[in-house]
Parts: structure tokens; C-alpha cells; sequence
């Protein structure tokens, strides 16, 4: 017995078992934006009590990716006209880009305590919400093809959809080399690092969906999965763990620099490209995310931090620069790291009363 609803952008299935989550925007490679987000979270909440519905399915459709994040043009212009009107936080968080962070994160935490077997599909490119909605599952796959990563610093934002509490729980200190840097992890980065399970080789995908009709998760990725591929991260963690285990990004930017090798000189200057406030409340969200009880903790903190961003100049900067004009040459408010002073580090984490996001923990994590 099949089941199908399909709508523009993403495509819903319940067959053999399986809730199958396809999205469908290949063109944008799978860009998630509001309605997407809803339809999931609605997908996903039937399917929990449907006893039809024995493992859950997320892929991408086309052939460039799973999901290269959200939608930042309509951020953009959310952004845009909060700083032409002064709005707060506050206000912010009643923004359509709020309203869409606010479901996204709620999607993102569901997924993390989805009491059934959810896998994702990490093949091709997954950068920013895609990890939201892959990094958190309970069998999460990359293939050779797969290109994981946080972009948010260098378009002014800061690493959300919980992926500051997976780059704070990355060994030693790949998180924070990652999220400054915007580093893209390969299939066996993503292993190390903890984004991803295992490894399966694109071409062995069909076969595994199929498998996965009558298998047991586990028992069905453990059929097609081969050795995680070889790290560069983890065989460069002498470094990258003695510079960035400093307490300022001003420190983390003199150890890469003193440091001798191509790879840390390299990093330097990847890090002082990105906006210089965004790299000093991503590294502060970093440190307390690895401290935190709870993925809903982080989320319910990166929410805070989100909203923020929607009223700084450095967000709608770093979209033009990046996608809107695509110059990549963004000029940064303020210009270098000296200039970022601890109040407009604070500002990022002020509380937003009633329109805080309010997750709580499942019981079992209380």
C-alpha cells in the first residue's frame, strides 16, 4: 500500500513501512525555507504514533546535494528592513525570518529525540539547515560525494540549527576550527568530527533505500557500509588543537599565525575574512554550548542569537556580498576583531521575554 502527498518543494511518502522525506528544490540544491520546514514538522509528528511507519527516510532530489542550507535571500531582506527600522530582538522574533527560525529549531530538536529510527542521506553538499536536519538524526550516512559544513561567519551569521552544540562536541577542538573558518568536511571529516555514521558509497545508495523497506536501520547501513575514509582534521589536530583552544579569537589568530605550517597560516586567513563580531559571539556560543545539558539548551540559546543577528549590519552585508551581488567582498561593521567590544558581544544574547523559543529537554536528559 503506497501513500503519497507531494507538494512544490518537498515530497512526503509513506510506503513499506517507511515515511520518506524527499526534498524537492534541486535547482537551489534543496535550499529548506518556512513551508518546508512545517511540512516536515507535521510529517514527522504524524509519523510518530503510526504504527505504518516503522523508519523514517530524509533525501535530497537532484544530484548536487542533500540541502545547501536556508533560504538567506529572504533572510536578507528580513534583515534589511530590520535595520532601516531600528527593531529590536524582540521585535525581530515575530519576523518571518523568526516565525521560520522558531519551527526550524523546533524541527531540529525533534529530530534529535525522534523516538524512531530517522536516516539521513548526507550525499553531495550540506551546509547550515541541512545539518539541522541530518546531523541530529539517529543514522546519519555521507557518501564520497558528501561536502558538510557551517558557513554562517562569513555572511556575518552565527552556526545555528544546533550545530554549535555538534562543533562544541567535536573532538578536541575540530568544532571551533570548522565554525571560524567555515571549513567544508569530506565524508570522513564528518565521521571524526560527529556529523555523520557512515560511510556509504553513493553508488550503493539505491540498493540501501531499497533494503531499507525490510531491514532494520542498522542492520540495513551496516550491509552497505564501508571503512570511514581517512580525516585531515584528525591528522592535523596538534595543531588545531593548541591554537584554537585559546580563550579570544585574537589569541586563536597569533597561535595559526606563529604557528609555521601551511595549513594553520591558511586558517588565519580565512578567519580574519569573516566578520569579525560573528567570529566573537560564534566562538562564546561554542564554549557554552560545550557545557550545555541539552541539544534544546543550545537551540533555545542559538535562537537569542539569531534573532539578534537580524538587526545588525554585518547579516545583511554578508548576504549581498555573498549571494545578492556576489562581489566577496564584504565590508564588515565593525572592520577587525580589536574593534568588537564586549557590548556588542552581550547584545546577541539578550533575553526576548515571552518570545523566547522555550524548548525543554525530553524527560529522559532532566
Amino acid at each position: 500500500m503506497s501513500e503519497t502527498e507531494n507538494t512544490a518543494e518537498v515530497l512526503l511518502e509513506k510506503r513499506d513501512g517507511l515515511g520518506l522525506i524527499t526534498l524537492n528544490r534541486p535547482r537551489a540544491i534543496n535550499a529548506l525555507n518556512h513551508p518546508m520546514a512545517l511540512a516536515i514538522l507535521d510529517a514527522l509528528r504524524a509519523w510518530a504514533g503510526d504504527d505504518e511507519v516503522r523508519t523514517v527516510v530524509l533525501t535530497g532530489a537532484g544530484e548536487r546535494g542533500l540541502c545547501a542550507g536556508g533560504d538567506i535571500v529572504a533572510i536578507h531582506n528580513d534583515a534589511e528592513h530590520a535595520v532601516a527600522q531600528g527593531d529590536s530582538p524582540y521585535i525581530a522574533a515575530d519576523s518571518p525570518s523568526g516565525r521560520f527560525w522558531r519551527d526550524e529549531y523546533i524541527l531540529n530538536a525533534l529530530i534529535g529525540s525522534y523516538a524512531k529510527p530517522y536516516v539521513a542521506i548526507m550525499d553531495g553538499i550540506v551546509m547550515g539547515g541541512g545539518v539541522g536536519l541530518s546531523g541530529h538524526a539517529s543514522h546519519r550516512v555521507v557518501t564520497e560525494r558528501s561536502k558538510v559544513g557551517m558557513p554562517e561567519t562569513g555572511i556575518g551569521f552565527i552556526p545555528d540549527v544546533g550545530g554549535t552544540y555538534l562543533l562544541a562536541h567535536a573532538p578536541g577542538e575540530i568544532g571551533t576550527h570548522i565554525a571560524l573558518t567555515t571549513a567544508r568536511m569530506s565524508a570522513g571529516d564528518a565521521i571524526a568530527a560527529g556529523f555523520a555514521d557512515s560511510f556509504v558509497p553513493s553508488e550503493h545508495i539505491p540498493a540501501l533505500l531499497e533494503a531499507l523497506r525490510t531491514t532494520d536501520a542498522a542492520v540495513a547501513i551496516a550491509k552497505f557500509a564501508q571503512p570511514a575514509p581517512v580525516s585531515e582534521f584528525v591528522a592535523q589536530r596538534d595543531w588545531i588543537d593548541f591554537c584554537y583552544a585559546a580563550e579570544s579569537v585574537e589569541e586563536i589568530v597569533s597561535r595559526l599565525e606563529s604557528d609555521g605550517r601551511p595549513e594553520a597560516a591558511a586558517a588565519a586567513v580565512d578567519v580574519l575574512s569573516k566578520s569579525p563580531v560573528a567570529l566573537k559571539v560564534t566562538l562564546r556560543s561554542l564554549r557554552s554550548a560545550r557545557k550545555a545539558a541539552s541539544l534544546e539548551e543550545v537551540l533555545n540559546r542559538e535562537y537569542r542569537v539569531s534573532t539578534a543577528s537580524l538587526n545588525t549590519h554585518d547579516l545583511v552585508e554578508g548576504i549581498r556580498a555573498q549571494v545578492i551581488d556576489k562581489d566577496r567582498d564584504p565590508k564588515w561593521q565593525p572592520a577587525t576583531l580589536a574593534e568588537v567590544t564586549a557590548a556588542e558581544v552581550d547584545a546577541y544574547f539578550g533575553a526576548l521575554g515571552d518570545r523566547e523559543l522555550g524548548l525543554a529537554a525530553p524527560k529522559d536528559e532532566q
